[in-house]
């Protein structure tokens, strides 16, 4: 077994589209970023290639260039599983934590567990998402940004040895 942690953070921006999870969120601001922005989605992916010691989102999805311009962060999800999956392993569960004073989330936590299921061919019970505010404290506290925190357990399903 293998455990990763990754976590992001962005600031929010008027006039963008707040995706979280792969699910649209109504609210005034969104993350602002070179893809859709989807901190909790990125704080996975990260998640997911540490614990394969496969490198980070930015090597993967470099924001230089305009490849993964507004890309939509459910679809690197994915691309990443199959990575992590090629290299011999499969998702135990993920736990992700978004942090944000606004928008309230609880009315779309469901949604969001399912839209990450599917990305990663998954029971929707190996997906856990949690939502919290820093009680006004900080970037996060005081509206201008957004983070997430997510943790991973992978499972050998075929080891690949290098040599």
């Amino acid at each position: 077994m293998r455990i990763g942690y990754g976590y992001d953070v962005h600031r929010f921006k008027k006039g963008r589209k707040c995706i979280l999870c792969g699910v649209e969120i109504p609210y005034d601001f969104g993350p602002d970023g070179h893809s859709d922005a989807d901190v909790p989605v990125h704080a996975l992916i990260d998640a997911l290639l540490g614990a394969a010691a496969l490198g980070d989102i930015g090597k993967h999805f470099p924001d230089s260039g305009n490849r993964w311009k507004n890309a939509d962060s459910i679809e690197l999800l994915k691309k990443t599983y199959d990575i992590v999956n090629s290299s011999g392993y499969a998702l135990g569960n993920a736990d992700i934590t978004v942090i944000t004073e606004m928008p309230k989330l609880s009315a779309y936590i469901e949604d969001m567990r399912i839209k990450i299921s599917i990305a990663l061919n998954t029971d929707v019970k190996n997906i856990s998402i949690k939502a919290t505010t820093e009680e006004k404290l900080g970037f996060t506290g005081d509206g201008s940004g957004i983070a997430a925190n997510a943790v991973v357990l992978l499972v050998c399903i075929n080891p690949v040895i290098e040599v």
